[in-house]
């Protein structure tokens, strides 16, 4: 999937979790994703704990880090 795709699923609204980065349709927020990941947890370690997951919604948590790492995410959201 392409960086375009994967960060389509990611929302940010002020409405929903305090506008904090969130998976589409859900309220798991991009950081419970990253952390998980951070303390050596495994992609379907983190499905079993969030089975609305989708691998595709983990990679794009990793995008969205990208994307910011490289100072990009602000471009990503006005472009939304």
């Amino acid at each position: 999937m392409n960086r375009k795709k994967l960060m389509e699923r990611i929302t940010i609204d002020p409405r929903v979790c305090g506008g904090k980065p969130c998976i589409r349709d859900t309220r798991i927020f991009i950081a419970v994703i990253l952390d998980g990941l951070a303390e050596g947890m495994t992609a379907e370690q983190i499905q079993d704990h969030y089975p609305q997951l989708t691998i595709e919604d983990i990679h794009a948590a990793l995008a969205y880090a990208a994307e910011l790492s490289n100072e990009n995410i602000w471009k990503v959201a006005a472009s939304s």
